[in-house]
């Protein structure tokens, strides 16, 4: 039996300059069953490997897997595709395509270079469980929490906590075990999404950590699908109010475990959709070969 030969780049998204911003690997997937691609996500032992495949809803299927699980929703992998079909001259400047994904259809476009992505709206609730015992497992203070801002649960799972500022965002270091066990077996919430509204660049609104040891991966360096829904967290804690149409923000993480990356995010009022955008380049080209 041939032996199958399939491209797989390995992309850092979110960034223009390599070995910066979220890698991924993406390659295409007809071939491959759900096994072969949870192994191949494995040898490749990046936070997500994301396969495109052949779809009778969207343009493409696409499916987001870490080394030891599929997920729901993946950003910096999303934008990786896109820099992957734009570099295989699938996907042109100016076009507009859309993906099956686990999240629904999610439309997508390459635009003036950049990459644009819609994420799902997810409902924001004030976190109600003693917020000591999460804190306990980030090894954070509570005196460190923003006491102005409420911490907030979304449905998919990630909680949002407010720090005072950068330094403290800097000098966190989680139990991880504590913080799975939190997620993973008491399922209180999926992820952790640590952020202050002091930034490094004056252009950025806020910067952001994100922990997700119950998927696999205790530090995600540059994460979209936590950082599209930190804008409607700002919304509806009201330190963003929308006024007019569109509003755009950019938000920063990766930093402090050098892996620099910037992330634009849009809201449309009228049609509540919300987008994140961002730079993509390929550091290697490669070919499945089994």
């Amino acid at each position: 039996m041939a032996k199958k030969k399939n491209k797989i780049y390995h992309i850092d998204a979110f960034t223009s300059e390599p070995f910066l911003g979220n890698p991924a690997a993406v390659t295409f997937g007809d071939e491959y069953s759900e096994e072969q691609k949870q192994l191949i996500a494995r040898e490749m032992n990046l936070s997500e490997t994301a396969f495109l495949s052949k779809s009778d809803k969207a343009t493409y299927k696409l499916q987001w897997f870490t080394p030891t699980s599929e997920v729901k929703l993946c950003g910096h992998a999303t934008i990786a595709s896109l820099h992957f079909l734009h570099e295989n001259k699938l996907l042109k400047n100016g076009e507009e395509i859309t993906f099956e994904t686990l999240s629904g259809v999610l439309r997508c476009r390459f635009e003036n270079g950049k990459y644009f992505m819609q994420i799902p709206v997810f409902k924001a609730i004030t976190f109600e469980h003693d917020i000591k015992e999460v804190l306990d497992a980030l090894n954070l203070d509570e005196d460190h929490v923003d006491p102005f801002i409420e911490t907030v649960l979304l449905d998919n799972g990630n909680l949002y906590i407010c720090v005072n500022n950068l330094k403290t965002l800097q000098a966190i270091k989680p139990d991880f075990n504590k913080l799975k066990d939190l997620s993973a077996d008491e399922k209180k919430f999926e992820a952790v999404a640590v952020y202050t509204l002091e930034t490094i660049e004056s252009s950025s609104f806020a910067h952001l950590r994100f922990f997700a040891p119950a998927f696999g991966i205790n530090e995600d360096p540059v994460t979209g699908s936590a950082n599209g829904p930190l804008l409607t967290v700002l919304k509806y804690l009201y330190v963003i109010e929308q006024i007019e149409e569109e509003v755009y923000v950019q938000f920063e993480q990766g930093d402090f475990i050098k892996h620099k990356g910037r992330i634009g995010v849009t809201y449309y009022l009228s049609t509540k959709e919300l987008y994140i955008s961002g730079d993509a380049v390929t550091v290697l080209k490669g070919e499945l070969n089994f």
